[in-house]
């Protein structure tokens, strides 16, 4: 999915447009998906993907939505991250490039993985089950 920084500006909110198609981070602990608990699908917020279950979600402490490992769809890609002044591994959406956050190897088995991802860049699908 392919769309002009205008058109982009005009779908999103000022601070989506800054975290997915500028890589911001909002800052931690006031994302409105970090305390949720609801059973459903955490989907792209730029072209409504699906990107993480709601099975995965947990309490990382860090401040951000915490997933164990992606969904079943594999819509996540993985990019070297050396901004900053750090390695990272950057996380963006398989379809439209948004950026989502990073992904780190100190998550819960059995994938070891954390995928730290801004909530303003994911929206949630609630299970209607």
């Amino acid at each position: 999915m392919k769309l002009t920084e205008q058109e982009w500006r005009q779908r999103l909110s000022d601070e989506e447009f800054r975290v997915t198609r500028q890589k911001g981070t909002e800052r931690p602990f006031t994302g409105e998906l970090l305390n949720n608990e609801a059973l459903g699908d955490y989907v792209c917020r730029c072209c409504g993907e699906k990107l993480f279950d709601a099975e995965d979600k947990f309490d990382a402490g860090c401040g951000w939505p915490s997933f164990s490992a992606q969904s079943a769809e594999k819509n996540v890609e993985f990019h070297q991250d050396n901004s900053h002044g750090m390695q990272r591994v950057e996380i963006v959406c398989k379809h439209c490039d948004a950026h989502l956050g990073h992904v780190f190897n100190d998550g819960p088995q059995p994938t070891g993985e954390r995928f730290c991802v801004n909530s303003a860049s994911l929206s949630f699908n609630k299970s209607t089950e």
